[in-house]
């Protein structure tokens, strides 16, 4: 069975959008899904399950998680091999001192991730943006919260992806390639 892992957006930030960890993994195993995991509370969550096409899977989870835990939120869904590929394909790293200040926008819209090529072609001085095949990836230098590419990039996800920091994507590689099959 293939590995995968659904990364929530804006699960757990500030009031609203509230989901107990321990609740979203009982979903899942009620869904058939196995092994599960969520790393964080953020909306992380690894499981195994059936071969499935990504987008049709993130659909049935935000659907199930929306009817039975009463949150609307975009899932992104994406194979262990997908998120080794993210990991190999980010060209910051070597900008990158502070992995918690490294972002990593993901999406499972192919044509939102080549919308994305525009503002990486910018100059943000100390800030630096990377579209590459399976993420795009800033470098926030001065952090998240001052950073205006990480800005210009949530803005033009729109709803169709969600960032992680590389320190969390590294944990969810970790978790994954323990595991994965897929």
């Amino acid at each position: 069975m293939p590995r995968y892992v659904a990364l929530f957006r804006g699960i757990n930030v500030g009031k609203t959008k509230r989901i107990a960890m321990a609740d979203l993994r009982t979903l899942l195993g009620k869904l058939g899904f196995t092994d599960i995991q969520t790393l964080l509370n953020s909306g992380n969550a690894l499981f195994n399950g059936r071969a499935e096409a990504p987008g049709k899977l993130a659909a049935r989870l935000r659907a199930a998680v929306a009817k039975n835990l009463g949150v609307d939120a975009l899932v992104i869904i994406k194979s262990g091999k997908e998120v080794a590929g993210i990991m190999a394909g980010n060209a910051l790293e070597k900008h990158a001192t502070d992995h918690a200040r490294l972002l990593v926008a993901m999406t499972n819209d192919a044509k939102g991730l080549a919308a994305l090529k525009s503002i990486a072609k910018m100059e943000w001085g100390a800030e630096r943006v990377h579209v590459g095949k399976h993420a795009a990836y800033v470098w926030c230098a001065d952090g998240i919260l001052e950073s205006k590419a990480a800005v210009a990039l949530l803005k033009n996800l729109h709803e169709t992806g969600t960032t992680r920091n590389w320190a969390t994507l590294s944990k969810i590689h970790a978790l994954m390639a323990d595991r994965t099959s897929g």
